[in-house]
């Protein structure tokens, strides 16, 4: 019988949380479905929920109740920040400029795009080389007084880790509204508001054992943003609509778990990703480790393999039972590198031979060792492959 497949594409999504499915259930039975809008006791028990979610969010990040707006996701988050925060910054009827990192996740710097097809303007802050942005390209976005400024706390590719505070810092004196997409870097870091000027913060359920389809933007400064989505006076009017009640509450529990178990699990996962590191570059030697040399977050790890195509990679270690992520995105049927490998100046020949593995909380020893094992040999197989296909 052949071996489970080893998971290590935990940065993508993790599975739902025995515990959090299990708070999630009875919001969706009989008992506590109502619309929490509504008046009565079914109603009522609903609204409970959904609050008390809404403060396990607001607990675990060290902000208050208020602050907290569920959304659909990461994505409708970051849209919610960026886009929301130009429009209600108008200039002449057009939205404002805003600023974002060029390693951003796509629905960040999507974005910042529309805002620019909207009328606006959007800025994109460079990176060095080893994916950090540096006092001189930070204090050129600021010069431009954008709406919001936006840099994420851990990419999402790397796992390079950008010093926030000192970047939201910067922003408040300046008078900048910052935002993170902090949805790699909860559960991974010690990663509390409290003492952090940030105006605005995403996270993701599906990254920490809560389903796909709940995340939260932590929004603590209301009046500089504008809704995306028209409808009734759900959370304020930021982000109308019948909240998903048994989500939210699954989100409130995973971030509850996220807080308690942090420094034990990303102490594990830093030794574990430590010892996938140096068994792959003892076997495959001129593999490089983007971001390296930077503070990177203790679950991801991203391969550069010359000669190497990073689908290939991908497709082979899948058919070895090894479920990773490839360093390329699919644009217009073309395989195109990552941009924020690119945007790191990685070569595109090197950046073509890119895999992400990240480790989570199922993430065992054994499948370390397994893994350690199988991915010298599909690199030796791919780079064979592409000799005899004239690529290599």
């Amino acid at each position: 019988m052949p071996s489970a497949p080893v998971y290590l594409d935990h940065a993508a999504t993790t599975p739902v949380r025995p515990e959090v499915l299990e708070a999630m259930l009875p919001y969706l039975g009989r008992d506590r479905f109502g619309n929490p809008s509504s008046a009565h006791q079914i109603g009522r028990r609903a609204r409970a929920g959904l609050e008390l979610a809404r403060q396990q969010v607001a607990d675990a990040l060290g902000v208050e109740q208020g602050d907290v707006l569920f959304t659909s996701g990461g994505t409708e988050a970051n849209n919610l920040a960026i886009i929301g925060a130009a429009l209600a910054n108008r200039h002449g009827g057009r939205p404002a400029q805003v600023a974002v990192a060029a390693t951003e996740h796509k629905s960040t710097l999507a974005a910042a795009h529309a805002v620019h097809d909207l009328g606006g303007a959007e800025h994109i802050i460079p990176v060095a080389p080893n994916g950090l942005i540096g006092s001189e390209a930070l204090g050129a976005a600021l010069a431009f007084r954008p709406a919001v400024l936006s840099i994420m706390w851990v990419n999402n590719e790397t796992g390079v880790i950008q010093p926030i505070t000192e970047i939201a810092r910067a922003c408040a004196a300046a008078g900048v509204p910052f935002h993170t997409d902090m949805v790699q870097a909860f559960g991974k870091l010690p990663a509390s508001l409290g003492d952090i000027p940030v105006t605005f913060a995403t996270i993701s359920g599906h990254k920490l054992g809560a389903p796909k389809g709940i995340g939260a933007l932590i929004a603590r400064d209301r009046d500089r943003l504008s809704p995306l989505i028209h409808g009734g006076g759900q959370q304020g009017g930021l982000r109308p609509g019948t909240e998903n009640i048994a989500a939210a509450v699954g989100l409130g529990r995973a971030a509850v778990l996220a807080v308690r178990e942090q420094a034990a699990e990303s102490a594990r996962l830093e030794q574990l990703r430590s010892d996938l590191h140096q068994r792959v570059l003892a076997a495959v030697p001129d593999a490089v480790v983007a971001g390296e040399g930077a503070p990177r977050a203790p679950h991801i790890l991203n391969l550069l393999i010359p000669g190497a195509d990073g689908e290939a990679l991908l497709m082979h270690l899948d058919l070895a039972g090894i479920a990773v992520s490839g360093g390329s995105a699919c644009a217009s049927g073309a395989i195109e590198p990552s941009h924020v490998l690119l945007a790191m100046g990685c070569p595109r020949e090197l950046a073509a031979g890119a895999v992400r593995l990240s480790l989570g909380r199922e993430t065992t020893q054994a499948e370390i060792v397994r893994a350690a094992e199988t991915v010298p040999a599909v690199v030796a197989r791919v780079r064979r492959l592409a000799v005899v296909l004239g690529r290599g």
